[in-house]
């Protein structure tokens, strides 16, 4: 089996067209740029205040005064801008970012999100994650399907809420859920895969759809 991460990287970015104004979570969401086809190329938005950034710079290129929201260097490109946190925050709460791709602690079958804080753990905040899930026109989690085999996939959150059924899509390294009305709906399914382990490692009710694909 190929790199997980890479496996759910290529998958997400999929799910993005040319021209879509798009927010990289921390870490994993940040690989995907890596496997846009060269047909699309995307707007990308820090809620720290820039819309037009590149993808990640070498260490001997990077500027430590241009960074990401995570502190992370990026680059800029041509006709990129720079605004502050207010306008940043009009983009998003104004419903202007077409698609946030975010990591998550754990996600339930109502859609709703856990992913900024572990009790009892050091934070530093939960930063614009709360304003992106409930201000972009589609949330997309992209996340490994299990933490040291616990289920990240649940009934109900145990950890406290970022937001409350945001979610609508989830792709792990085993298969593409869709959050609907009924429940978690697998609409593909790695071919590394079966239903049973999918079911076996999700705490909530798999629906398999009657046209189920294999995940590419």
């Amino acid at each position: 089996m190929a790199d997980v991460k890479d496996i759910i990287a290529a998958r997400v970015a999929k799910e993005l067209k040319d021209g879509d104004v798009v927010n990289l979570g921390i870490g994993l969401p940040t690989m995907v740029v890596n496997f846009l086809p060269p047909d699309v190329e995307l707007i990308i938005q820090s809620e720290n205040g820039i819309m037009g950034m590149g993808p990640a710079p070498s260490k001997e290129n990077a500027n430590t005064d241009i960074v990401n929201a995570g502190g992370q260097p990026v680059s800029i490109k041509n006709g990129a801008m720079f605004f502050d946190s207010s306008y940043s925050f009009g983009i998003i709460r104004g419903g202007h970012v077409d698609a946030t791709i975010l990591g998550a602690l754990e996600v339930d079958e109502k859609g709703n999100l856990a992913n900024w804080i572990v009790p009892g753990k050091m934070v530093p905040g939960m930063g614009g994650a709360m304003d992106l899930v409930v201000g972009a026109k589609k949330v997309i989690v992209a996340m490994t399907h299990t933490q040291k085999g616990a289920a990240k996939i649940l009934k109900k959150c145990t950890l406290p809420y970022t937001a409350l059924g945001v979610v609508n899509l989830i792709i792990t390294e085993m298969g593409v859920l869709e959050v609907r009305e009924e429940g978690l709906v697998l609409t593909e399914l790695h071919p590394d895969f079966t239903k049973e382990q999918v079911q076996e490692a999700t705490e909530a009710k798999v629906i398999f759809s009657p046209d189920l694909k294999p995940m590419q």
